[in-house]
């Protein structure tokens, strides 16, 4: 029998009646509605489906809904506050860091994570954050000028 499962999705507490180790990326999209995260590979390798619990990025498709009971989980859906874009959105945005888009949910979301640890983050540190999420299209060149531009933005001026 599944037990609620409650938790703080982008600000707001919800519960959720699910199996308690069915993948986060599911209950996000399927039981909720939210589909900014998307579903790559599902083995943990693209950062596709990457979100953020307690503010540290996890890959929602190898993260079970258990692990977030009691915890904080943010989404794409709720980076932006009153309609503003976050630095990194808009960076992102800015730099046209993207081409098909399938990866931006969760590049951003890596970054955001980085970003906040370490905003005056040199390229080479950027380039070894974001290595475990992939962009099939290769915009990773204006990827990284957007999260170096973040950076700046966000109090990492070098």
């Amino acid at each position: 029998m599944d037990a609620p499962v409650s938790f703080v999705l982008n600000g707001k507490p919800v519960s959720v009646q699910s199996p308690r180790d069915r993948m986060l990326v599911w209950v996000l999209r399927d039981e909720l509605g939210l589909t900014g995260t998307k579903v790559g590979c599902e083995a943990g390798l693209c950062g596709a489906c990457t979100v953020l619990v307690d503010f540290e990025a996890m890959l929602s498709c190898s993260t079970p809904l258990g692990d977030v009971a009691g915890k904080s989980v943010l989404t794409i859906e709720g980076l932006a506050l009153e309609g503003k874009l976050d630095p990194v959105q808009k960076a992102f945005q800015d730099h046209h860091a993207f081409q098909c888009g399938y990866c931006t949910s969760g590049m951003i979301m890596a970054a955001w994570a980085f970003l906040k640890k370490k905003p005056k983050a040199t390229r080479a540190e950027i380039v070894e954050a974001m290595e475990g999420n992939l962009c099939r299209c290769g915009a990773h060149v204006r990827i990284l000028e957007a999260v170096e531009s973040a950076g700046k933005t966000m109090g990492g001026v070098r």
